[in-house]
């Protein structure tokens, strides 16, 4: 696996924890009890994050031998297809978000301010999966780099 497969991998999983992490605040903040009613999962999650950066960074950084390359042309290829399909998303993602609450809410209810940080977080965060996806599915396809 090189590194750009490791770095797909690790911001896949990075995405998807910050996700469910996205989720248990908004969750917290919609909460009938209040908005700290849900802050011990919060810090939890916090710390499960940090700690999951930290080894996920030294995992894509590591070698096993001095003498693998970090990235060629295949690589480079696959990122610029990678970044097509993640900014092709973005805009579906934006046309979405832009369209959905008018048709949910309807034209006279209003949408709460503190609810565009999240939507605007989930966007990215969705444009962050579509662009590992793209990586990873990229990889899948065809030889793997093996002479016929």
């Amino acid at each position: 696996m090189n590194k750009t497969q490791k770095g797909a991998w690790f911001t896949l999983t990075a995405a998807m924890l910050l996700l469910v992490f996205e989720a248990i605040v908004f969750a917290s903040m919609i909460a009938p009890r209040g908005r700290t009613s849900g802050t011990g999962l919060v810090k939890v999650w916090i710390w499960f994050i940090l700690v999951f950066l930290a080894g996920g960074t030294a995992f894509v950084h590591w070698k096993r031998k001095p003498s693998d390359v970090d990235f060629d042309e295949r690589d480079t290829s696959i990122k610029k297809n990678a970044v097509l399909v993640s900014f092709v998303s973005l805009w579906i993602l934006l046309f979405a978000v832009s369209i959905v609450p008018t048709a949910v809410l309807g034209q006279e209810r209003a949408m709460p301010v503190c609810l565009l940080l999240h939507v605007n977080f989930g966007v990215f965060m969705i444009a962050v999966v579509a662009y590992s996806v793209a990586i990873l599915v990229q990889y899948g396809w065809g030889n793997k780099g093996e002479k016929s």
